[in-house]
C-alpha cells in the first residue's frame, strides 16, 4: 500500500530518520483537494497568475497609452479640470449648491469624513456572528446606499461633461513643441505697447503673441481692417468690446498684429 493511504509506519524514536529531505514538501494525500504545501505548491500558482496579470497589463499600456495634454498653465483660467474615474462622483459632488462656493468644505471633506468614518465603524456597530446580507440589514442598506449614489454621482458627471471641449482644451500646440512661426515682432512699433498694456488681450493671447486660451497671433494672414473688424466686434469666444483705448491706438494695434506675417 501506498503511504498515507492506511498503512501507518511506527519507528524508534531513539533512531533519527533521514527517509525525508528537509526540503521536500509534506505528504498531504490523506487530504486530497483540502491542504496543499506552501512552497513551492501555492506559492507557484500565485506567481503564475500574477505573471499572467502582469503581461496583461504591460499589453494594455502598450496598446492605450496614457493621453498626454500640454504643459500646465497657471494663467489659462479657461482650463477645465477632470480627475480620473474613480474621483468623478466627488467631483460631481462639488457642482451642487450645497456643496460648492461657500460650502466647499462640506463637498470636499465633511461629507467624505463622513462616509469613511462610517465604514471604520462598522465592525464596531456590527458585532453579530451572521455573515448572510439578508441577516444583516443596516449595514446591506448602508454599503447598497453608498454603492447607488457612487454610481449616480458618476453617470452624472460623465453625462454632464463637455468631453468635445476638454479634447480641445488638451490637445498639445505648436507651441508646446516649440513650432512657432517664423516672425518678427517690433518691439518698438506703437502697436506692441498698446499690445502689452491691455490684460484682456494678453491674457487670451499670452504676452508673447503665441496664445494661451485664445488663438496665436503670430502667423495669422488677417489684414489691418480684419483685425480691426474682430477687435471691435468679437469673433469666436472673443467678447467684443474688450478693447481699451482711443480709435487711433485700436488702428495702431490693427496693423501691428497684421504685421505679424510668418517670414518666406
Amino acid at each position: 500500500m501506498h503511504r498515507g493511504k492506511g498503512m501507518k509506519f511506527v519507528g524508534d524514536s531513539r533512531i533519527k530518520s533521514n527517509n525525508r529531505m528537509v526540503n521536500q514538501p509534506k505528504d498531504y494525500s490523506e487530504y486530497p483537494g483540502k491542504t496543499e504545501a506552501f512552497w513551492p505548491d501555492f506559492l507557484l500558482k500565485e506567481w503564475m497568475v500574477g505573471a499572467v496579470f502582469l503581461i496583461g497589463y504591460l499589453l494594455l499600456t502598450v496598446a492605450h497609452p496614457s493621453p498626454l495634454e500640454g504643459p500646465a498653465d497657471p494663467t489659462n483660467a479657461a482650463y477645465i479640470p477632470l480627475p480620473d474615474w474613480y474621483f468623478l462622483f466627488l467631483y460631481q459632488l462639488l457642482k451642487y449648491t450645497y456643496a460648492s462656493g461657500p460650502y466647499n468644505i462640506i463637498g470636499a471633506i465633511v461629507i467624505p469624513a463622513l462616509a469613511i468614518g462610517a465604514l471604520m465603524l462598522m465592525p464596531f456597530l456590527d458585532k453579530g456572528p451572521e455573515r448572510r446580507p439578508s441577516k444583516r440589514p443596516v449595514p446591506t442598506a448602508l454599503m447598497l446606499l453608498a454603492v447607488a449614489a457612487m454610481f449616480y454621482l458618476t453617470w452624472e458627471s460623465v453625462v454632464n461633461h463637455d468631453w468635445d471641449a476638454a479634447a480641445q482644451q488638451g490637445q498639445i500646440s505648436d507651441k508646446d513643441l516649440g513650432l512657432l512661426p517664423d516672425v518678427e515682432i517690433d518691439e518698438t512699433a506703437p502697436g506692441y505697447e498698446i499690445y502689452q498694456s491691455q490684460a484682456s488681450c494678453i491674457g487670451c493671447h499670452g504676452g508673447d503673441l503665441a496664445g494661451v486660451s485664445g488663438p496665436m497671433l503670430l502667423g495669422n494672414e488677417l489684414t489691418a481692417d480684419e483685425v480691426a473688424e474682430v477687435i471691435k466686434n468679437g469673433r469666436g469666444g472673443m467678447p467684443a468690446g474688450a478693447f481699451q483705448g482711443t480709435e487711433e491706438e485700436l488702428q495702431q494695434l490693427a496693423e501691428f498684429i497684421s504685421s505679424l506675417k510668418e517670414a518666406e
